[in-house]
């Protein structure tokens, strides 16, 4: 998502010029004023310590929902935990990226279905740039819908669809493709269409441009689906500036006032997802990724007394993309 909303500029024909008079919060049902948030982990099946890390934070700490790399190594053995507990907000992290070195994964509509999409190794392009310079939208359209495939045969219904590194939003015409699959399948997909106070800043979104984006928003709402009015993108930056290893002890008190800060400053009256991803790094996540510092810290965070009570004191209210879709139902 990080890189994709500043390109949606071409990718709507019309601009409403109208106010944003109600956030979608109070549209759903929810009351004038509150915030309204989904603690969303993102990465799930991605690996043995992705699904790890996800299990923990959904059922010890205050993390509420998470979406799949379907073409991932470690999905099976998310979807079995998903299985057996049916109440899990879970959607699809929708993958046209293979972006580690050594562990890599190839498209689920197969290389011949989708050569625009495969690099020299037959994986997924390993950048979003790689993507947009090769792919084609019929191509991604046709991976979109073979990982929502998969995810039915394998018994998993998604609550949600959202993006792995952004990269549906990386064009007009791959957004299309993802916003038709969306409505065509009555499946929410992750969309900030609201007043965006954060994205504002983190995509320097003003003027036409963030019209653009509103209005958008207003289609998918009047299409029958829920739309967030913020998005909270920033944690993986979250990094202790230390040399060498650091303690979790600090690492969880380093994350943790990072989120309590976000959710008491930052985040604004509305629906937000702030995202995040959770992942307990055995021996061989070094081995995939360099990133497991701010993974397990996010981890920590999430199961960290400071943030759960925030959530209290501020009154935040918790919700998931199940909810806002039944919600969304209910509402003419």
């Amino acid at each position: 998502m990080k890189k994709g909303i500043g390109l949606l500029t071409a990718a709507l024909l019309s601009v409403g010029s109208q106010a944003q008079d109600m956030t979608y919060a109070e549209k759903l049902g929810f009351p004038k004023g509150k915030k309204v948030v989904i603690l969303h982990i993102d990465d799930a099946g991605m690996s043995y310590d992705s699904n790890l890390g996800t299990i923990r934070a959904l059922k010890e700490g205050v993390a509420n929902s998470v979406s799949v790399m379907m073409p991932c190594g470690w999905v099976p053995g998310f979807v079995h935990f998903l299985k057996e507990n049916k109440d899990v907000d879970a959607g699809l992290h929708l993958t046209l990226t293979s972006e580690w070195k050594q562990y890599r994964w190839g498209p689920l509509a197969g290389k011949p279905t989708v050569r625009s999409l495969v690099d020299s190794e037959g994986a997924l392009w390993p950048s979003v740039k790689d993507v947009v310079q090769h792919g084609t939208p019929d191509h991604v359209e046709m991976e979109i819908r073979a990982q929502l495939d998969r995810a039915r045969t394998m018994g998993f219904e998604p609550t949600h669809m959202d993006s792995h590194m952004g990269t549906l939003f990386a064009t007009p015409e791959f957004l299309q493709r993802y916003v038709k699959v969306g409505i065509e399948e009555k499946i929410p997909v992750m969309f900030p269409g609201g007043h965006n106070t954060l994205i504002k800043v983190d995509e320097r979104l003003e003027g036409e441009r963030l019209e653009m984006v509103r209005n958008l928003g207003r289609q998918l709402w009047d299409a029958g689906l829920p739309v967030l009015d913020d998005l909270h993108n920033t944690s993986y930056g979250w990094v202790p500036d230390v040399k060498g290893k650091i303690s979790k002890k600090k690492l969880q008190k380093f994350k943790a006032e990072k989120y309590v800060h976000a959710l008491k400053e930052e985040i604004q009256p509305g629906l937000t997802m702030v995202i995040m991803h959770c992942t307990h790094p055995t021996e061989v996540f070094e081995h995939i990724s360099s990133s497991g510092v701010t993974r397990e810290g996010d981890l920590l965070a999430m199961l960290d007394p400071s943030v759960r009570k925030v959530i209290e004191d501020e009154g935040i209210i918790l919700t998931t993309w199940r909810e806002l879709m039944e919600r969304r139902q209910k509402v003419k």
